[in-house]
C-alpha cells in the first residue's frame, strides 16, 4: 500500500508508481471526499502533474520526498497562491515560498495547496474560520481541532500523505490526537518560521502531520537547519533516529494532578497508554505538574497575546468586523497590555523555567494526555473559549519551555473518539521522542488515520554513525535513562547499540561524589566484559562533550566483543587506589538497581 510517505517514495524509485499518478490520485481523493472546508486554495492539477513528469529529470535517490504530496496550512506562504490566514480582509499573494516549503519542494515534494485553520491560527478548535468547518473523518460530530485543521483532517483522510501545520499553543498536537495521526512539533527555531503569518513570533514552530513517525522524521530532516533569512531560527542539531533504549524513564504527573474534566473514558485511556510504555521497559518516575499548568496560564493570560495582537492591530482598527468574533475578543486584550506587565511576566517565566528543568533531571521525557477530552462542533459552538482553553492544558507550556514534543495515537476510545499521548523533552532531543514514540505507535497496532490502514513494518533503524558522527562509549552515568543521558541528547547524540566489552576490562566504583564507575583495561582476556552502550555524537558536538569529563575519567580506545575499537570512557590504574571492584556485576546499571534495593540511605541513582 503507498499511503505513508516512505512507501510513495519507494514506489516512485522503483517505477512501479510515479510522482504524476500519484498526484493525480490525491486529486481524485479531493473531489471525491469532497469537503470544501479543508483546502482554502488548491494549485491547478494539470500544473501539478507537468511539475510530477518534470522529477524524472532528476535523480530520485538525491530526493528524500521524491513526488509526495504536502498540504500547507495557509498562514505559511506557497508562491502563487494567496495567503489569507483564513481571513480573507487579510489575504495577499506571496512573491516566494516560505523557507520550509522551498526546502520540501527541494527534497521533490509537491505542494498540493493550502489548507483551512482557525484564523490566524488562534485556536485549538478547527471552528473558527470563515471557509467553513472540515469534518473530522474519524467522527463526524466532533471538531477537527485547530488551528491546523484542514492540514490534520488531510492527513487522517487519506487526501495527502503529510501536511504542515504550526504550533504555538498546541495547534500542532491537538489536531493530531482527534485525527488519529502523528504531529511533531519541533524544538523552537530549529525549522524556519520566515514566511509564516505569525501568531506568536518568539514562539511559532511549523509542524508535521503524517500518518507515521518514520515520515513525520523525513520532513524534519529536510525541514530542519538554521536560515540566515528568520532572526529566530537558531542553529539546533538534528540526529538521526536511534535505537530504541534501554533503561528508559519517562515522567507522568503526580497522583491527583491531572485533570480530564470529568471524562472518564480519557482517564482510562491515558491509563492504559502507561501500562503500554510499561510493557516496553519504560520506568515511570512521577513529576510536579504544577509548574507546567502556571507557565500555560501566561500564554493567554500573559502579555504573550500582545504578539497576537501585533499581527492583526491595523485589520482591528480599519475592519474589525473582517476578523472572526471570538478571535477579535481573545486578540484585542493584547493591546491593553502595559511594558511593565510585559516584565513581571518575563521574569516569573524565567523562574518557572528554572524550575521545570528539574522536572527532567533523571528523565528521558514526559508523557501526557495530549488533550484532557474532546467536544463535538456544538459544544464548541455553544461555550467557544471555555472549552478551547481546555484543549490547551497539556500543550500551552510547551513553547514558553522550550521543550520539543510528539504527538501520538494512542487508542480509539469504544465511542470512537482517538486519543492520543504527547512526548515532551527539553529542545534538542526531537530525535529522541521520534526514536521512543515510532516503537510506541507501532506497538498500539492502531489503523492509520480514518481509512483504517494497516500499521506497516517498523523499519529498521541505522545502528552505523553517518559520516559527520563519531561513535562514543558510555558506561556510567551517560547510559540511557540514567541521569546524565540529557548531556548527550541535549549535544545531538544518539543511541546506535547496547553491547559490551572484550573481556579485557575490570569495573570500580570510584570513591566519588556521587559514586561513578571506572573502566579499567587489563591483560586481554583477563578481565570481564562490561556492559556499555554506543552513541553516535555529532562531530561538531564531540569536543564539547569531552572538554567537559572531569578527572579521573579521560575518553580512550575501548575494545568491544567484537574486536571492534571505539573512543569511550576509562580510567587510569593510578586512579584506582581503594575503589571497589564492581566488575562481577557486568556493568553500573545493575551495580546501581542493587545499590538501590540494598541500601536504605540510598538517595538516587548514582551519576
Amino acid at each position: 500500500m503507498t499511503e505513508t510517505v516512505a512507501a510513495i517514495v519507494a514506489a516512485h524509485r522503483a517505477g512501479s508508481q510515479s510522482p504524476a499518478q500519484t498526484v493525480a490520485r490525491s486529486f481524485r481523493r479531493i473531489r471525491e471526499h469532497d469537503d470544501p472546508a479543508i483546502f482554502i486554495s488548491l494549485r491547478e492539477e494539470d500544473d501539478l502533474v507537468a511539475e510530477a513528469e518534470a522529477l524524472a529529470s532528476k535523480d530520485p535517490g538525491a530526493l528524500p520526498l521524491y513526488g509526495v504530496p504536502v498540504a500547507v496550512k495557509d498562514n505559511i506562504d506557497v508562491a502563487g497562491l494567496p495567503t489569507t490566514a483564513a481571513c480573507p480582509a487579510y489575504s495577499y499573494l506571496p512573491a516566494r515560498d516560505a523557507s520550509v516549503v522551498a526546502r520540501l519542494r527541494q527534497a521533490g515534494a509537491i505542494v498540493i495547496g493550502k489548507t483551512n485553520l482557525d484564523q490566524f491560527a488562534t485556536g485549538l478548535v478547527g471552528v473558527r474560520s470563515p471557509y467553513g468547518i472540515p469534518t473530522n473523518p474519524m467522527r463526524a460530530d466532533l471538531i477537527p481541532g485547530g488551528s491546523s485543521s484542514g492540514s490534520a483532517v488531510a492527513v487522517a483522510s487519506g487526501l495527502v500523505p503529510l501536511a504542515l501545520g504550526t504550533d504555538t499553543a498546541g495547534s500542532g498536537r491537538v489536531p493530531a490526537m482527534l485525527n488519529n495521526i502523528v504531529g511533531l512539533k519541533p524544538s523552537v527555531g530549529l525549522v524556519s518560521s520566515a514566511g509564516v503569518v505569525p501568531a506568536c513570533r518568539t514562539l511559532d514552530c511549523v509542524s508535521i502531520f503524517s500518518l507515521t513517525v518514520d515520515d513525520a522524521v523525513a520532513a524534519l530532516t529536510v525541514m530542519g537547519g538554521p536560515d540566515e533569512s528568520d532572526p529566530f531560527s537558531r542553529d539546533r542539531t538534528l540526529a538521526k533516529l536511534g535505537s530504541f533504549p534501554t533503561g528508559l524513564r519517562l515522567g507522568v504527573p503526580r497522583d491527583g494532578q491531572l485533570i480530564f474534566f470529568g471524562d472518564k473514558a480519557q482517564e482510562a485511556a491515558y491509563a492504559a497508554a502507561l501500562e503500554q510504555w510499561r510493557a516496553l521497559g519504560a520506568t515511570l518516575v512521577s513529576f510536579d505538574l504544577e509548574p507546567f499548568y502556571e507557565t500555560a496560564r501566561l500564554l493567554y493570560e500573559g502579555p504573550w497575546v500582545a504578539e497576537r495582537y501585533l499581527v492583526i492591530r491595523n485589520l482591528l482598527a480599519s475592519q474589525p468586523d473582517a476578523i472572526h468574533p471570538v478571535t477579535r475578543e481573545i486578540t484585542i486584550a493584547g493591546g491593553r497590555l502595559s511594558a511593565a506587565d510585559t516584565f513581571a511576566a518575563l521574569y516569573r517565566l524565567q523562574e518557572l523555567r528554572h524550575t521545570t528543568k528539574h522536572a527532567f533531571a533523571g528523565l528521558d521525557a514526559l508523557v501526557l494526555p495530549t488533550a484532557p477530552t474532546a467536544y463535538t462542533t456544538a459544544q464548541v459552538l455553544a461555550n467557544p473559549i471555555e472549552l478551547n482553553s481546555r484543549l490547551g492544558t497539556y500543550t500551552n507550556f510547551v513553547n514558553l519551555l522550550d521543550l520539543c514534543g510528539l504527538a501520538l495515537p494512542a487508542a480509539i476510545r469504544a465511542d470512537g473518539i482517538p486519543f492520543g499521548i504527547t512526548l515532551l523533552a527539553p529542545a534538542n532531543r526531537d530525535a529522541l521522542l521520534a526514536s521512543i514514540g515510532r516503537v510506541f505507535h507501532s506497538k498500539t497496532k492502531l489503523p492509520l488515520g480514518a481509512n483504517r490502514l494497516a500499521m506497516p513494518p517498523l523499519a529498521d533503524t541505522d545502528a552505523s554513525p553517518t559520516g559527520d558522527e563519531i561513535p562514543v562509549a558510555v558506561v556510567g552515568a551517560h547510559l540511557s535513562g540514567m541521569v546524565l543521558n540529557g548531556e548527550l541528547q541535549a549535544l545531538g547524540g544518539r543511541l546506535l547499540e547496547a553491547t559490551s566489552t572484550a573481556p579485557d576490562y575490570r569495573l570500580y566504583a570510584l570513591p566519588t561524589t556521587p559514586a561513578k564507575p571506572g573502566m579499567l583495561r587489563v591483560d586481554a582476556g583477563s578481565g570481564t566484559s562490561i556492559a556499555l552502550e554506543v552513541w553516535a555524537l555529532p562531530a561538531a558536538t564531540f569536543g564539547q562533550f569531552v572538554a567537559a569529563i572531569p578527572p579521573p575519567l579521560s575518553i580512550g580506545t575501548v575494545r568491544l566483543k567484537d574486536g571492534r575499537g571505539i573512543k569511550g570512557f576509562i580510567v587510569e590504574a593510578a586512579d584506582i587506589g581503594s575503589a571497589k571492584d564492581i566488575s562481577a556485576f557486568g556493568g553500573w546499571r545493575a551495580y546501581a538497581a542493587r545499590s538501590v534495593t540494598t541500601s536504605p540511605r540510598h538517595s538516587g541513582t548514582p551519576r
